[in-house]
């Protein structure tokens, strides 16, 4: 797995305020959507592009389109929501497909509850996007999942990464024989006793979208 901690300085200030408890909803969202441009646009390098030509209003100019099957964006339920639209601002013809996964506070497991894929993705591009890789556990998942339905080339994109959850899908994707990338805008110095990340920023979802009791 390929691990790129993007350390462009508008990505580390935006990253700044989302960290700020003083940060309310309605800005930690507008934060989190500009932030996942800008995360998007390194996790496109490797996008698939075929030649093409056009004619401009003085010749033919040779250039390039995005290649069937288009790329697939996959936002992890609930916390995942937040991230799309930035990823579709750079990514407007791609396809969205849905996986809902909560983590068992007890066991820290992920636990998928519900899917809205295509039952066959051979020779897909996937675009997986959570905000927090803690545990590493949902993203792992996700991205075996995707795997198993003929995925061929995966980038998670996350806000924030542990090193814990790094390893773990480092361990867990071992046998995987596909390119994945991780795309992040840090990575910060470790799990605590509850698997949140230090220093990190919270619960993202409670952050984006409030407390639901």
């Amino acid at each position: 797995m390929q691990v790129h901690v993007a350390d462009h300085p508008l990505i580390s200030h935006k990253l700044t305020k989302l960290r700020d408890e003083r940060t309310d909803s309605p800005t930690f969202r507008r934060l989190a959507d500009e932030l996942v441009t800008l995360l998007a646009y390194e996790a496109t390098r490797d996008v698939r592009v075929s030649p093409v030509d056009v004619k401009t209003p003085v010749a033919v100019a040779k250039g390039v389109q995005l290649t069937d099957p288009r790329p697939l964006v996959v936002p992890i339920l609930r916390a995942g929501l937040g991230m799309l639209e930035g990823m579709q601002r750079l990514l407007p013809t791609a396809e969205v497909g849905f996986l809902g996964m909560v983590r068992n506070e007890e066991t820290l497991e992920a636990v998928t509850y519900a899917e809205r894929l295509p039952e066959d993705l051979t020779g897909r591009q996937c675009y997986v996007l959570d905000p927090m890789l803690a545990t590493g556990g949902s993203l792992a998942t996700a991205i075996d999942f995707l795997v198993k339905r003929g995925a061929n080339h995966i980038t998670a994109i996350t806000l924030l990464a542990a090193p814990e959850g790094v390893a773990r899908m480092e361990k867990e994707l071992e046998g995987i024989d596909i390119p994945v990338n991780l795309v992040t805008a840090g990575l910060d110095e470790k799990l605590n006793e509850l698997g949140y990340i230090v220093p990190g920023l919270g619960d993202a979802g409670d952050r984006l979208y409030g407390v639901v009791d």
